[in-house]
């Protein structure tokens, strides 16, 4: 009973404290989530992906997070893939939106490497070259098997994360880790409870992504209670924390505009 306890307090200190640096961050640094409302927010290039033109010869797949919109951006995040084959002069993005009726799948909808409502985006993966061109084809086979088209909900999913993540599951070679505050990646179907983690390579133990345990090769070990995920990554070395993403490393809500 003791353990339990002290089990207990130690989760709630840490998401009190993941909390309190999320907030902190947030209130240092201005982004254009403030003013004139979503609206006004900037979506314009961050100047982040590669020119298309330049490198018209040479294939290029990219996945890229920025903070959510307004509040949500304190605790989660919303990522899309971005990507073009040899011999192309522009980017295809590909990402899940919540508003709207029908499908949820949006095709080129944003700069590839717009700002998210204010937020910068973060670039969590990149490939170039032959083993892009490679992949693509398979990354275009996941978008189209994705089993929730018309569904999007923020918590616990399917959502914009858990769309990304159907895309690392099955195309391994990505080498996709998507952070801890990467709300709805671990959503998984009740009839499917156990399987690959985000990053394809791994397992994963998930139900609904409310409740779980991934072993990842990009993930490391991570803990999901309630859809906060908790835990620690060896590639490279930090803490994977919710709210904030993690500690150590590449910590995707540190770096405002």
């Amino acid at each position: 009973m003791f353990s339990i306890k002290v089990c207990a307090l130690t989760f709630l200190c840490i998401l009190l404290l993941s909390l309190g640096a999320s907030l902190a961050q947030a209130n240092r640094d201005a982004d254009g989530n403030s003013g004139g409302g979503w609206w006004s927010a900037r979506r314009d290039s961050a100047g982040l992906a590669p020119d298309p033109r330049k490198n018209a010869a040479e294939a290029i797949v990219q996945v890229y997070a920025a903070p959510t919109y307004g509040w949500k951006g304190r605790v989660a995040v919303h990522p899309w893939i971005i990507f073009k084959r040899a011999g192309e002069t522009r980017y295809r993005r590909f990402e899940v939106i919540s508003w709207g009726s029908g499908d949820k799948i949006r095709l080129n909808s944003n700069e590839p490497d717009g700002y998210w409502y204010g937020a910068k985006p973060r670039l969590l993966v990149e490939h170039r070259g032959a083993e892009a061109e490679a992949m693509i084809p398979h990354i275009m086979a996941a978008i189209q098997s994705y089993p929730w088209p018309n569904t999007y909900r923020a918590w616990p999913g399917p959502n914009s994360n858990t769309f990304i993540a159907h895309i690392g599951r099955e195309v391994p070679e990505l080498k996709l880790d998507l952070p801890a505050n990467a709300l709805g990646k671990d959503y998984r179907s009740l009839l499917h409870p156990i399987g690959l983690p985000p990053s394809g390579r791994g397992l994963q133990v998930s139900l609904l992504g409310v409740l779980g345990v991934t072993v990842g090769a990009e993930e490391g070990f991570e803990l999901n209670v309630l859809g906060l995920n908790m835990g620690i990554d060896f590639t490279p070395l930090r803490l994977r924390l919710p709210f904030v993403g993690g500690i150590g490393g590449d910590n995707l809500q540190k770096d405002k505009p």
